[in-house]
């Protein structure tokens, strides 16, 4: 009888996603004839491999996914971006779009991605807006709102009078002296501080521009406060975005163009981050966090791809 020994590495997941070897084991299989047959041996080699691999690969039941820079940018969609969408949500995973934006409403950014040819509903959309108005209403505050015109409708119903609170988005229409002076006046004398995000620029189609982010800095630098942050990268503006999905963290990726607010935040959060080198992506900006994304690769098609073929 002939006997066939067979070593099998076993793998748990790390944190970001990545693989660690934990242990090999040796397994002793015998025929009962004299020759094993080669096709046979190798037969359950792959099949013990396949078995390991799936023993250490996550459960994925959630991808949350960037709009600006990663669908879309502006009113242009991301080549591939839609038909990789409708593949993904063919798959057995629930899906959520989660933005930074704070230059228009939820609705009108809906009807943005809907031109676009996007299928997707309000329901599945989680804005930094969105957990800026959370935050509000829990604390009570009656805010001055540096957000543009267009954002302001996400605030309905917010008291704005005799404000004792400082929100701020991105609103290049009021980051003016006046409007700036106000706001630092009002942090001197006690108001908080409260940035619905810190994003250092972002993506237009005529090029990268200023987030609100040095904005926010700069009133941090000139009150010596510290502000608020709402959104991404934050580690609760992730859980909110997971709290109706029924997953934990580490059942879930977040795909991004911003490697330090969409994957490290996400990441930090304990998700999975793929980082696409579309939108605000500039070279080298994988190696900007640690850990580093689970993946970085051209474009959402390509993002999804890979989730299709390695995650599920």
């Amino acid at each position: 009888m002939t006997a066939v020994l067979v070593s099998v590495t076993s793998k748990v997941a790390a944190a970001g996603g990545r693989t660690e070897l934990l242990k090999t084991k040796t397994y002793l299989y015998t025929s009962e004839e004299e020759n094993v047959n080669r096709k046979q041996e190798k037969h359950l080699l792959l099949l013990l491999r396949k078995v390991s691999s799936m023993a250490g690969r996550r459960t994925l039941k959630a991808v949350l996914i960037d709009l600006s820079g990663t669908l879309h940018i502006e009113d242009a969609a991301v080549p591939g971006a839609q038909d990789a969408l409708n593949r993904l949500r063919q798959a057995s995973v629930a899906v959520k779009f989660v933005t930074n934006t704070t230059k228009e409403s939820k609705r009108s950014l809906l009807e943005r991605l809907q031109r676009l040819n996007f299928d997707l509903q309000e329901k599945e959309i989680f804005t930094s807006l969105s957990a800026a108005r959370s935050l509000l209403e829990q604390k009570q505050h009656r805010p001055l709102l540096l957000v543009e015109d267009s954002a302001l409708e996400d605030f309905t119903g917010i008291d704005t009078s005799e404000p004792n609170a400082v929100v701020i988005g991105l609103a290049p229409n009021h980051f003016n002296y006046p409007t700036l002076n106000k706001a630092f006046r009002m942090i001197l004398d006690g108001a908080p501080l409260i940035a619905i995000h810190k994003a250092r620029y972002y993506k237009r189609k005529d090029g990268l521009a200023l987030g609100p982010g040095p904005f926010v800095t700069g009133l941090e630098y000139a009150t010596d406060c510290k502000a608020t942050v709402v959104g991404k990268p934050e580690q609760t503006f992730f859980t909110q975005a997971l709290s109706d999905l029924g997953c934990s963290p580490n059942e879930a990726v977040m795909i991004g163009d911003d490697a330090r607010d969409d994957v490290g935040g996400a990441q930090n959060a304990g998700m999975m981050g793929i980082l696409v080198r579309t939108g605000k992506y500039r070279e080298g900006d994988e190696n900007k966090i640690n850990p580093p994304p689970h993946l970085t690769c051209d474009s959402f098609p390509k993002a999804v791809e890979h989730i299709l073929k390695n995650l599920l």
